[in-house]
């Protein structure tokens, strides 16, 4: 606050005021004026400065995270399968096809291939012979191709392992292509291929909430959250390398357009780190002549393009992170320095101010003097109002940052919850199953059939990985799997479920009823159907397990475009108060200690998620029956057994 300018005070007694004195001082406060609003402008324009360059590093820290996490992901999915065409040349289906391929030869070597690809979940495996010919493929379509044109092909011929990107001639899809030669001795008889879907990398991209694109060794965006951005070039291709691309098909029909963003990338040769920063970020509209610089700051601000080169596959992946947030906090942050430097400047005016009063007071009479003590007072009581403000609000920010806390450690708390809730129950099941199988192993070997029991030790070892898998959410704190409904042949699952159960049922002497259709399929994710179905068989031999008579029924049918399994045994039943009751959580009627009471509830979670229902009645000859309704798959989809993998 500034004190009334002089030309408001009353003249002394015995003095006249000058008639011309007062042009020069208006001129000096003038000058002062514009520097002091000059030194704020140079304090947020620095503040403006040091914001930018913090925010941006805090920026390129945080993409450098999420670009290291989203890489270990890419190369954990490609690399997972990259030994798998070396093992193939192992099986003796392959070898006596290489070494006589004729037609049986070709069918017990596509089923082995079939087998094979079904069990480590690749896009399709396939063997061709010294030309270029498809012998065998887990995918029926490709038999007979030529891919003598396709460089993996080539570079496995000369005996190297080849890694390609390239788009499939049957399917249309992308994929990460892998090849080995096949030795026969010294010479090569044969090339292994394997392709990896790339389908569940583009549904990573939302965990690095920016826009972003992976770039093949050709530098050729061959994957990116932005599809019009897919199949573009990130530098300008030569003729020969277009009439290469053009000649080994790797990106099929699909014309090779240049990339819409000029990128001038900056490449660390000893990290690999790639940066480059885009001025007017994602687009750049050009400024229509006429019009002027006010228009122009209205289009998109600048990005950071940060990027890694993945380990083995000479890939690019680039991430587009927006700086608009930078430079609204550096705008605010400027704010606030040309806020403190007037401040300072305020607080610098009142001092020089104050002692121009006490000078005036020293000089002037006792009006004078009253009226300068009365401002001062004012003053005072406004600087102490602002001290009271400022005390109150900062408690008040306390008190919401406090506030804030608690809300975040009950959030946390209740995901946990969840969480361990549901693993408690999940973990029950495949420790089931490794007893099971543990058990048999046993048994298989005392009888010699080493064979079998080493089966046994690779399933537990699943289960195993099963339960990592369980175990996942706790690292994801809150992310959710979401379940793929496919055409599940209920025969096959109710099959996986009793061999889970078998020791137990082996052992409890409980006689298994099998009535269920071969061909009948239902549309619903078929992990979770198996763990329907493991779940109602551990529940109903719990309920034989005083029963004289031990017999449990197993049956399917097709209803009104539904598929209805029954599980039913022959226990004593459910009595009414039990079946008002047995799908709530935590009920139980087992012992303590025998269960959670959340099966029952989590498997009608299932059946609902999946279109259908899990209902529970007793039977008309005793014991009780549940029964699982699930849709059928639609008719146009093709029978699991035919499906391309």
């Amino acid at each position: 606050m500034a004190a009334p300018p002089p030309a408001a005070e009353p003249a002394l007694p015995g003095l006249q005021p000058a008639a011309r004195p007062r042009r020069r001082p208006r001129l000096g406060a003038l000058a002062g004026l514009l520097a002091g609003l000059a030194l704020v402008a140079l304090a947020g324009w620095a503040g403006f400065g040091a914001s930018v360059r913090q925010g941006t590093d805090t920026l390129r820290a945080e993409a450098n995270h999420q670009l290291d996490l989203f890489a270990q992901v890419v190369q954990g999915l490609v690399r997972r399968l990259e030994p798998l065409p070396g093992t193939v040349q192992l099986a003796t289906e392959v070898q006596a096809l290489l070494a006589r391929p004729d037609a049986p030869r070709m069918a017990a070597a596509a089923a082995y291939l079939r087998r094979l690809n079904a069990h480590l979940g690749s896009a399709t495996v396939f063997v061709l012979d010294q030309r270029g010919q498809v012998l065998a493929a887990s995918d029926p379509a490709l038999h007979g191709q030529d891919l003598s044109f396709r460089p993996y092909f080539l570079e496995a011929l000369s005996g190297r392992v080849g890694r390609h990107f390239a788009i499939g001639l049957q399917d249309g899809r992308p994929g990460y292509y892998v090849s080995h030669p096949i030795h026969d001795g010294a010479r090569v008889a044969g090339v292994a291929v394997v392709k990896i879907d790339l389908e569940p990398i583009g549904q990573a991209w939302e965990q690095l909430g920016a826009p972003a694109l992976l770039a093949d060794s050709n530098q050729v965006v061959i994957l990116s959250s932005r599809p019009e951005w897919r199949y573009t070039a990130l530098t300008e291709l030569s003729v020969e390398r277009r009439v290469a691309l053009q000649t080994t098909r790797l990106y099929a029909d699909q014309p090779i357009r240049p990339f819409p963003l000029q990128v001038d990338l900056r490449i660390d040769e000893d990290s690999q780190v790639i940066e480059a920063v885009l001025p007017r970020g994602l687009g750049e509209p050009a400024v229509p002549p006429g019009r002027g610089a006010a228009e122009a700051a209205g289009t998109p601000r600048g990005m950071l393009v940060l990027g890694r080169t993945l380990d083995g596959m000479d890939w690019r992946l680039l991430m587009f992170a927006d700086l608009r947030v930078v430079r609204s906090q550096a705008l605010t942050d400027a704010l606030l320095a040309a806020l403190a430097a007037g401040s300072l400047l305020m607080g610098a005016l009142l001092f020089n101010q104050r002692r121009r009063i006490l000078r005036q007071k020293l000089s002037a009479h006792r009006e004078l003097e009253a009226q300068v003590a009365r401002r001062t007072q004012a003053l005072s009581e406004a600087n102490a109002r602002l001290q009271q403000e400022v005390a109150e609000r900062e408690a008040a920010e306390k008190t919401l940052r406090a506030a804030q806390d608690e809300l975040v450690h009950a959030g946390k708390m209740a995901a946990l919850g969840q969480l361990a809730t549901g693993i408690t129950h999940e973990l029950t099941q495949p420790l089931g199953a490794i007893r099971t199988l543990s058990a048999n192993a046993v048994q298989f070997m005392d009888r010699g059939q080493h064979d079998v029991a080493a089966g046994n030790l690779q399933i537990m070892a699943r289960l195993a990985d099963q339960m990592g898998a369980i175990i996942e959410p706790l690292k994801g704190f809150a992310r959710k799997s979401s379940a793929r409904p496919a055409a599940t042949p209920v025969a096959q699952a109710m099959r996986n479920a009793l061999f889970l159960h078998d020791h137990r049922l082996r052992r409890e002497g409980i006689e298994v009823i099998d009535a269920l259709p071969p061909d009948l399929c239902a549309w619903c994710d078929p992990n979770r159907l198996e763990q329907v179905l493991i779940n109602l068989i551990g529940n109903a031999a719990d309920a034989m397990r005083e029963a004289p008579q031990r017999r449990l029924r197993l049956g399917a049918r097709e209803v009104g475009g539904m598929v209805e399994l029954h599980v039913c045994d022959s226990g004593s039943g459910l009595p009414e108060a039990v079946r008002a009751r047995l799908f709530e959580p935590f009920f139980s009627t087992k012992a303590e200690g025998g269960g959670l009471g959340l099966g029952l509830a989590i498997s009608r979670d299932i059946a609902r998620e999946a279109g259908g229902e899990l209902e529970a009645d007793n039977a008309p000859d005793g014991g009780a029956c549940f029964t699982l309704r699930l849709p059928r798959p639609p008719a146009d989809l093709p029978r699991p057994d035919h499906s391309p993998s």
